[in-house]
């Protein structure tokens, strides 16, 4: 997640920016939260992370005057896209 340039993509399909945004990170707390916003200001999105039973719960928040129309459309992808598998232990290269 702490990626500046997935961070970039995930701020322009938030607000309905085209392209990939430069993000500045406000707030890191390793493994729980992640605070960042467009360079220059503009719309922060807020990434929470906390155990829950057998699994992790994940909430996202988008604040700011730059909060697109189509947000909650990015927002139900960006969750589909953190609760995909990230890694491929057994593929051949």
């Amino acid at each position: 997640m702490d990626n500046a340039e997935l961070m970039g993509r995930w701020s322009a399909e938030l607000t309905g920016t085209p392209g990939v945004v430069e993000v500045d990170v406000v707030e890191r707390e390793p493994g729980e939260r992640l605070v960042w916003e467009a360079a220059g200001g503009g719309a922060r999105i807020e990434l929470a992370l906390a155990e829950k039973g057998w699994g992790t719960n994940v909430s996202i928040r988008i604040v700011g005057p730059d909060a697109g129309d189509g947000a909650g459309s990015a927002l139900e992808g960006l969750l589909d896209e953190l609760g995909s598998p990230q890694r491929r232990p057994f593929t051949r290269t």
